[in-house]
């Protein structure tokens, strides 16, 4: 048996599940409150009709997703070399991407599509929303020779004669990995990174718990400020060295779970003409990239990932800019955990062609610190200068304000020490960073515009500023040498138009 991709190709009909569920669960998130009030509140009658409304959602999202499963398709254009996706129940909609333009193809497997025995197909593009491009349901031989033939550009078939070799997922894991992340570099990756996004989600499923006991409450008339009355006695009662252990505690684990469930078993390797990266606790993640279509290469290590000899890369990629949200923007780049330095080299070999070589170092003028002490240290104070003056509650707090000023201060002063571009004839390497110290290479083909700016009163000084334009986002150099600048946009310029490699 052979699949032809130019003829239109249905999910599996395990996709009419897979839908079903994506729908029943859209709904039950938007409905959780008041299905918990009626639950509760409700007596038997009323109870039975309300199950008998949540069977009837249940069955016309079975409906539902009946009939998207029989009009979705997809197919390769083999003239036009181009991916084409028909759907729609109510309004059909026809999505057309020209094969040159895929950057990565991600083919994971979720909880329930383990469940099922089935893979859903995600194909990310510079120029389109990456979930209307996506399969949620198809075997796995179909989805990786698919995978092939979007990234590679070649017509392979899918064979069950004797004597040739499926494209499956267990075919593609004896590919031997150049990066193999350990449990234990994990653990170490955990606890030495990713403090402020561990902090945003911790304050945010606050908030969320918070939130959802006071409408509960409400809900039910018996909202008397318990909830505020219990903090306020919980903070009474626990001294500030416990709750502050308990929070570095949850801190720590936070971020060593989150590691976990998206790192695990990470594992990166060469396939053809791809790399495949793949990864995943409860839901698997197999990432094909062309290593041409990566835009900037980043690595960074903070001091305590110095000390242990370990590096977070990023791999990114072109995005949609603006019509992106910045969650999308950052699920294009590629994140490579816990690298030895050896293994550091490996990528950027594999996604550079050679290692950056020693340039020319550019660091910013001491007027660098101007704007971030005036606004983020200065006017703060005066703020609370005010508050101190007419506001006697405030006063106690004056040891917090100086320690507020410096703390900024320091921070400020060390990003403008680590704050720095160095140019050689084939790389730009931006430098910057207060804990996380970055590295940010690009190669001067992939950029797309320069833009440079100098504030009038700085004229005099021959002070500027210059920005690079790719289509993975932007690397700025402020407030360095303008003669320079325009020097190295020169440079830059003429490197663009006169070669012969592609941006992507």
């Amino acid at each position: 048996m052979t699949v032809d991709f130019s003829q239109p190709q249905r999910q599996s009909a395990s996709g009419i599940i897979i839908t079903a569920a994506y729908a029943l669960q859209r709904v039950i998130r938007a409905m959780f409150i008041p299905l918990a009030f009626v639950i509760i509140k409700s007596n038997k009658t009323w109870l039975l009709y309300y199950s008998i409304g949540i069977a009837a959602v249940l069955v016309i999202s079975l409906i539902y997703a009946y009939f998207y499963f029989l009009k979705f398709s997809f197919y390769l254009d083999p003239v036009k070399q181009e991916f084409v996706i028909d759907k729609g129940v109510f309004g059909r909609k026809n999505l057309t991407i020209p094969i040159e333009k895929i950057q990565q193809v991600n083919i994971n497997q979720g909880f329930l599509q383990k469940l099922i025995g089935v893979y859903s197909l995600q194909i990310d593009t510079a120029g389109s929303d990456s979930k209307e491009v996506s399969i949620s349901a198809i075997s796995g031989p179909i989805a990786f020779a698919l995978k092939e033939h979007l990234l590679n550009g070649e017509r392979e078939t899918i064979s069950e004669e004797k004597g040739e070799e499926l494209v499956t997922p267990q075919n593609l894991q004896k590919e031997t990995p150049f990066i193999k992340i350990s449990a234990g570099t994990l653990l170490k990756i955990g606890l030495t990174s990713n403090y402020g996004q561990s902090i945003l989600l911790l304050l945010g499923f606050g908030y969320a718990v918070f939130h959802n006991i006071k409408e509960l409450l409400r809900a039910f008339d018996n909202d008397h400020g318990q909830v505020e009355q219990f903090f306020k006695s919980g903070v009474t009662i626990i001294s500030v060295g416990v709750l502050l252990a308990a929070i570095i505690f949850i801190l720590l684990a936070t971020n060593v779970i989150r590691t976990f469930v998206k790192y695990f078993d990470f594992q990166m390797s060469k396939h053809q003409k791809s790399l495949l990266i793949s990864s995943g606790l409860l839901a698997k993640k197999n990432t094909l990239l062309h290593p041409n279509k990566v835009q900037i290469t980043e690595y960074s290590q903070n001091y305590f990932q110095k000390k242990i000899g370990l590096f977070n890369m990023a791999l990114k990629q072109a995005h949609a800019g603006q019509q992106q949200s910045e969650k999308e923007v950052k699920s294009n780049n590629m994140e490579v955990p816990g690298c030895s330095p050896l293994e550091k080299d490996e990528v950027l070999r594999m996604i550079l062609s050679k290692l950056p070589q020693d340039g020319t170092s550019y660091k910013p003028n001491f007027r660098f610190m101007n704007l971030p002490i005036l606004f983020s240290v200065l006017l703060p104070l005066v703020v609370y200068l005010v508050f101190y003056q007419y506001l006697p509650e405030t006063k106690p707090f004056y040891p917090v304000a100086i320690a507020y000023a410096l703390i900024a201060s320091l921070m400020i002063y060390i990003s403008y020490t680590r704050q720095r571009i160095t140019v050689s004839e084939d790389f730009i390497i931006k430098q910057s960073g207060i804990w996380d110290i970055s590295q940010e290479i690009i190669e001067p083909h992939k950029i797309q515009s320069i833009s440079t700016s100098q504030f009038p009163w700085h004229k005099s000084l021959d002070i500027g500023h210059v920005i690079l334009h790719t289509a993975a986002g932007n690397i700025s150099f402020s407030y360095g040498n303008y003669t320079e600048i325009k020097a190295l946009v020169n440079w830059w310029l003429y490197q663009v138009e006169s070669g012969q490699k592609d941006w992507m």
